[in-house]
């Protein structure tokens, strides 16, 4: 019996062996398999991946690198998927910590400028460090340095809204509050804000901002806290405001948008012009209204003008003084490298939008007398390269003599030019040079020069 099951025992043995390495040999390719499956989910997703790269930087500004052959990328089979996914959970951990989350889920981002500024001012600085006006007294010359001028904001976009509109705004908060003088005196100021609602043709914008009938400015890093050529042909006060942007389509290369709305003007306290008692007033609502004509002849080539009107009462001290101002601005770029943009305003008593402080005049403590004022800026800018900018501007306000009490500014004007050079991506640094002559009615004129060296890094 032993012998039968012996023999049996040797018969089968063979069969068995054979069955067991077939078992693991089948997993064998079982796993090859598996390895061959994820390899080829690795290989498309990196197909996909070039794919989506090459297109991101067709549409770049600057010519596109070129993409890397498939032998210059690794093997999907060179990384394990255990490293695969731990570098995922890696990245997606780092993302949680840099971005920045909204209690309303909602994209934000943030953004804005870390500047430094190093000057130099004339004898007739005020004690300013980039003065408006150049000050009647006899002063020493001014150096120093200062970061109060750093901007940060905020862009948001919200929902999409009935009709098909869409929510977006933005929010911009400086240094420059306190004393700009005392490194550790800063206060955060409010720049500008404005919250719109954006429809195909039609646009509802409230915030603070500048005032609708002059919305642009020349380019300087120097003059950031103020805009550039204030007191000087800008009007520039940033200030609550309600608008409505109609646009009109007049074909394909031109077109027409129309802006108006209710600006809060920001009038200065007056003083008793003879006396020592000062004249309060407050701020009063102005209807502005502003039409921009655009048309474009070729790539890089466009024009663009915009006349406006302001019209509004200054009230103080029991007076009343008209604000009534007729403005146009423009944009000319005839090509791409250059361009041609300013500003002119004329009309009676421009202090509550950021002309000159000086509004009207009171005769005899009896009747109040608007400021007769006109003035503009203009600024022709020259793209050298596409890193190098050069930007020479000016600016005036001329109030009427006749309006004018001894010591009022009868004439403020300043010229300017600077360069500003892209270091890199974000990176920017500032040579200006500007002169400000103001000329005093009854008195003698000042003139201050100003030099200034920026750096800039934008976030």
């Amino acid at each position: 019996m032993s012998r039968k099951l012996i023999g049996f025992v040797f018969c089968f043995l063979p069969a068995l062996l054979s069955a067991q390495q077939k078992s693991d040999f089948e997993q064998i390719l079982d796993r090859l398999e598996r390895i061959e499956r994820e390899n080829r989910n690795l290989a498309a997703e990196v197909r996909a991946l070039r794919e989506e790269l090459a297109q991101s930087r067709s549409t770049a500004t600057t010519p596109p690198t070129a993409i890397p052959e498939p032998a210059a990328i690794p093997a999907p089979a060179a990384i394990p998927l255990d490293e695969r996914v731990a570098i995922n959970e890696t990245r997606i951990a780092e993302h949680a910590q840099s971005k920045v989350e909204t209690s309303q889920k909602l994209p934000v981002t943030l953004t804005g400028m870390v500047l430094f500024n190093a000057f130099l001012n004339g004898r007739a600085s005020g004690g300013s460090e980039y003065p408006t006006t150049a000050a009647p007294g006899i002063n020493s010359s001014v150096a120093g340095a200062t970061l109060s001028q750093s901007v940060v904001g905020l862009k948001f976009q919200g929902p999409e809204i009935f009709w098909g509109g869409h929510i977006n705004g933005s929010m911009y908060v400086d240094a420059w509050g306190g004393s700009p003088s005392n490194s550790l005196n800063h206060l955060i100021r409010l720049r500008v804000a404005t919250v719109e609602l954006d429809w195909k043709n039609i646009s509802i914008v409230a915030g603070q901002d500048k005032p609708i009938v002059s919305p642009r400015e020349p380019n300087s890093l120097a003059q950031v806290a103020v805009s550039p050529l204030t007191g000087a042909g800008n009007l520039w006060l940033w200030s609550p405001q309600l608008r409505v942007d109609r646009r009109f389509a007049l074909g394909e290369q031109s077109g027409l948008t129309a802006q108006v709305g209710v600006y809060q003007t920001s009038e200065p306290a007056y003083s008793s012009r003879g006396g020592d008692a000062a004249i309060p007033s407050t701020p009063r609502p102005a209807i502005e209204g502003r039409f921009e004509f655009w048309h474009n002849f070729r790539e890089g080539s466009r024009i663009e003008i915009a006349p406006g009107f302001h019209e509004s009462t200054t009230h103080a001290g029991g007076f009343s003084a008209a604000s009534r101002l007729g403005t146009v601005d423009w944009l000319v770029q005839p090509f791409a490298k250059l361009q041609f943009t300013g500003m002119l305003f004329f009309g009676e008593n421009a202090a509550g939008l950021g002309g000159l402080r000086q509004g009207f005049t009171v005769v005899n403590d009896r009747r109040a007398i608007p400021i007769g004022a006109n003035g503009g800026w203009a600024q022709l800018s020259y793209l050298a390269t596409k890193r190098l900018t050069f930007n020479f501007f000016g600016g005036l306000e001329n109030d009427r003599a006749a309006d004018l009490l001894s010591g009022d500014i009868h004439r403020n004007s300043m010229v300017a030019a600077n360069a500003i050079y892209r270091l890199g991506s974000n990176v920017l640094i500032g040579l200006e040079a500007s002169q400000v002559r103001t000329n005093y009615f009854l008195l003698p004129s000042r003139l201050n020069n100003h030099y200034d060296v920026s750096l800039g890094y934008l976030f």
